[in-house]
């Protein structure tokens, strides 16, 4: 019928993950650099989830590591700074600028005016003080090259005031100016977290001066990370794209104008894809994967149901909607995974509907797999769920 939205089907976004995502054999990538252009940002917040999140996509898993560190720490062709919805992402360097304009100046704007609100409260120093604690602190920071907050703090000692936060909640705290501070200047853009103080799966790490990038308009940035989301993640909803970016639904509408999107039909409703992205994609080889909390791909998405089962949630998800460690079967999650004290990758199928002796010996190679590269490494998520913790333990 003319006019009609052609309707993509679930086993096509199925196919479509498996190719955009990295996922299938023949779209494994060969760097970390490859990794993130492809996916346009890793989740950050648990940094080995980085490291695990690129192991599962390159064709050669055993240079996860040292590549990664490579691409982060020494060519700095990858960055980890805040993004969309305040969090933490690892982003590919050229699109520092794209994420900052779109998304960081809004999010920058209210966690600092948060930060001046809370010393007022407590009766902290004003926010001149603030300006010039900041201003010593960042020259600090350009002296050393890099640094960790506690060495900071010895070249300004006033990073160490404290100040209390929520008095009289339940939630009373007390914050350093430091720890807030730090955040508030990674979300600005000014800086970036450099290397752990530890290994790849360490939380402590160093502070950097961010590198020097454009400023760019915030309608052109908005449009330029619609483009290059839709890349990887089409077809897919606005509610899909507005939860992804934290951004209203005007922004959203209008960045999806701007980029000549083409609406299609899927099983929630209206999608979108780029125009180049219209046509018919065949079904791929079969495929399995083992991914990460909080991987891109299990977390790319609003409007879960045709990759995840509503009943496999309850055992994958933490009480905050954040996704533990996923078994992957041609473009659907059926199960979850977790390492063992001993080192083994332990695995459990939820859905074995269509998960055949092929698709479980896939499963088995791509533990196998993960087992050969992370080697004596312990890898305990962050965000743990319910299976996790469960296989875990066993």
């Amino acid at each position: 019928m003319s006019g009609q939205l052609r309707y993509i089907e679930v086993a096509e976004r199925r196919a479509r993950l498996a190719v955009g995502q990295r996922l299938a054999g023949a779209a494994r990538a060969d760097s970390p650099e490859e990794v993130a252009e492809s996916l346009v940002a890793l989740h950050g917040t648990d940094p080995a989830s980085v490291f695990l999140a690129v192991g599962a996509r390159l064709a050669d898993a055993a240079k996860t590591v040292p590549e990664t560190e490579r691409a982060l720490y020494e060519d700095r062709t990858l960055v980890r700074m805040h993004g969309m919805r305040h969090t933490v992402f690892v982003f590919p360097t050229g699109l520092v600028p794209v994420v900052h304009a779109s998304t960081g100046l809004t999010v920058a704007a209210r966690a600092r005016a948060a930060l001046i609100k809370d010393m007022a409260k407590a009766g902290a120093p004003d926010a001149e003080w603030l300006a010039e604690v900041e201003a010593s602190a960042l020259a600090a920071l350009a002296r050393r090259g890099e640094a960790t907050a506690v060495e900071l703090a010895q070249d300004e000692p006033r990073l160490r005031e404290q100040f209390v936060y929520a008095a009289g909640k339940s939630y009373e705290g007390v914050h350093t100016v430091s720890s807030r501070l730090w955040r508030v200047l990674g979300v600005e853009g000014r800086v970036v977290r450099g290397r752990p103080l530890g290994s790849w799966t360490s939380t402590q790490f160093r502070w950097a001066v961010a590198p020097p990038s454009p400023e760019l308009p915030v309608a052109e940035a908005q449009s330029e990370l619609v483009r290059r989301w839709l890349a990887a993640c089409g077809p897919a909803t606005e509610a899909d794209l507005k939860w992804w970016t934290g951004w209203k639904v005007s922004d959203v509408r209008a960045a999806l104008k701007t980029v000549g999107a083409v609406t299609v039909s899927v099983d929630e409703g209206v999608g979108y894809v780029l125009a180049d992205a219209v046509e018919p994609v065949g079904a791929v080889e079969p495929w399995a994967a083992l991914l990460p909390g909080l991987d891109p791909t299990a977390m790319g998405w609003q409007e879960r149901d045709w990759y995840c089962p509503p009943e496999l949630r309850s055992a994958l998800f933490d009480r905050s909607g954040n996704i533990g460690p996923t078994v992957w079967c041609d473009g659907r999650i059926v199960g979850g995974w977790a390492q063992r004290p001993d080192g083994e990758i332990a695995w459990r199928l939820l859905d074995t509907e269509g998960v055949g002796r092929e698709a479980r010996t896939a499963i088995e190679v791509e533990a196998a797999r993960l087992h050969a590269w992370v080697g004596p490494t312990r890898v305990t998520p962050r965000f743990r769920t319910p299976l996790e913790r469960e296989l875990a333990a066993a």
